[in-house]
């Protein structure tokens, strides 16, 4: 039984390990072609690079330098102001009393039931109306209303589940519902609000529908449609400069990870915990 036991977990280690590995093909194969030139590709798809083509990330960052920065910037942005919003909605829904307060928190709970592809078309009239088109406001705005949803239920979660205590003891000082907020609310909550940024700004950043109708010039242009672009020729796509694009594209978003992972799975244990 013992022997048996040690056999299941070994197959179950090896199982991992090979699927781990699988998922690293890709951005393998991604890597490589990124230095490489379409004859070489061509001609031999699994061999490594001779000579390296570094030229082609010098293509690709003139191809979506701009955007690339076009989307940190505005998704970043964005994610602030969700973030602060569903923190001060999340607070007000979680430790205040007002009529109607569970009336309107299951109308915004109603809200995750509607497909998000549903509203492209009255969203986009809707800027249409106020001459927001080919403007960062027809992103910025969109996406803090439409984040704050998501981002509401899960601050009310989360401090619903604080000490009462700390808020009365405060209030008893003189403080007020704001200062409770600002000193006891949201520094309490720091993981689940990294956790809401990470979300929200990946979310943002990897945005490709509503920044394809939303936008028509270059210059405004997020990088995920400006990303079908580069390496466009006369002569054809050239896979080297497309795919060396796409690792720089991803370059912010790994380092969004490596500065918020510890504070991201944190948030997503409390969230897991406290619900």
């Amino acid at each position: 039984m013992h022997k048996s036991s040690k056999s299941a977990r070994a197959a179950v280690w090896i199982a991992l390990i090979v699927l781990t590995a699988l998922t690293y093909v890709p951005i393998i194969v991604m890597l490589s072609m990124s230095v490489r030139n379409n004859g070489q590709i061509f001609s031999d798809f699994w061999g490594l690079p001779s000579p390296w083509v570094w030229e082609n990330y010098n293509v690709a960052f003139k191809g979506i330098g701009r955007n690339l920065a076009n989307s940190v910037f505005v998704g970043g942005t964005a994610t602030v102001g969700v973030v602060f919003l569903s923190a001060l909605s999340g607070y007000v829904f979680a430790r205040l009393r007002f009529p109607g307060k569970e009336f309107f928190y299951y109308l915004i709970l109603s809200l995750l039931m509607i497909p998000g592809v549903l509203t492209l078309i009255p969203l986009y009239v809707q800027m249409s109306n106020y001459h927001l088109l080919d403007t960062w406001w027809a992103l910025f705005l969109p996406w803090v209303a439409g984040g704050q949803v998501f981002g509401i239920i899960l601050c009310r979660t989360f401090l619903e589940a604080l000490p009462n205590e700390l808020f009365e003891c405060s209030r008893i000082d003189g403080a007020s519902e704001f200062t409770n907020f600002l000193r006891i609310a949201v520094p309490l909550s720091y993981p689940i609000l990294i956790t809401l940024a990470v979300l929200n700004l990946v979310g943002n950043y990897n945005d490709f529908i509503w920044p394809l109708l939303a936008i028509n010039g270059e210059a405004n242009q997020m990088v995920t449609v400006q990303l079908q672009k580069v390496g466009m020729t006369t002569s054809g796509l050239q896979y080297g400069p497309r795919m060396a694009a796409y690792v720089l594209s991803c370059l912010p978003l790994l380092v969004i990870f490596s500065f918020g992972m510890k504070y991201y799975i944190s948030g997503i244990t409390s969230g897991a915990v406290k619900g």
